[in-house]
């Protein structure tokens, strides 16, 4: 029997991938709006994706240290059901967009070690969700994205006031071991499902989803 796992697959650009993450039987699927990403759409792109999934399928904008005249333009023209903050966004500003768009916000926090555990616990007060994800390198152009894990001990047994999703270097072949290792009820994958950066590969996204719930 499949477990409850569910799967959010980030950073689709095609109709295809749409339709892949939906056959597969993904639980949220990601837009992202951010220039620097390979993955990068502009709002008439999400709106014709997002038109495509289907009632039960969560529709989540993924934006970094976006500012209100960029999300009132996304949150205009696409029909999503989540909105996630994945830049340096501080707790008040994640508190002020929940108010202002009346949409759920996930907040990602970035961990490497134990000294970034403490940012999780502050933004679960504030946030509807959390996103666990790797911290990127020092430099790095994006801030997920990157194939990145980081050690799932440091969240083994820790839990948070909302629900909480793991992200940062999942793949088919670890994903069972990150669930189990963290008990995540929820996880997160871009670049592993990709052929290529910004490439969803169909058979990849029906591998993961099918091992994160094995």
């Amino acid at each position: 029997m499949p477990s409850d796992t569910r799967v959010k697959i980030c950073g689709l650009t095609r109709p295809e991938d749409v339709t892949a993450a939906v056959s597969a039987g993904a639980s949220y699927v990601g837009f992202v709006f951010f220039p620097k990403s390979p993955r990068n759409l502009d709002p008439a792109a999400a709106r014709a994706l997002a038109l495509d999934v289907p009632p039960g399928v969560a529709k989540v904008a993924l934006t970094v240290n976006a500012d209100d005249a960029l999300l009132d333009d996304i949150l205009a023209q696409v029909p999503v059901d989540i909105l996630q903050l994945h830049g340096a966004e501080p707790p008040d500003r994640v508190a002020d967009l929940r108010q202002r768009y009346g949409l759920p916000v996930m907040k990602a926090v970035g961990v490497a070690g134990p000294e970034d555990l403490p940012a999780l616990d502050l933004y679960g007060k504030v946030a509807d969700m959390l996103l666990v994800d790797a911290k990127p390198p020092k430099g790095a152009a994006l801030p997920g994205g990157n194939g990145l894990a980081f050690d799932w001990r440091l969240i083994a047994g820790r839990r948070w006031p909302v629900p909480w999703m793991l992200a940062g270097g999942l793949t088919a072949d670890n994903v069972r071991e990150a669930v189990r290792l963290t008990g995540a009820p929820m996880v997160d994958v871009s670049s592993g499902v990709e052929s290529a950066p910004g490439r969803k590969d169909p058979e990849l996204i029906a591998r993961f989803v099918a091992a994160a719930r094995a």
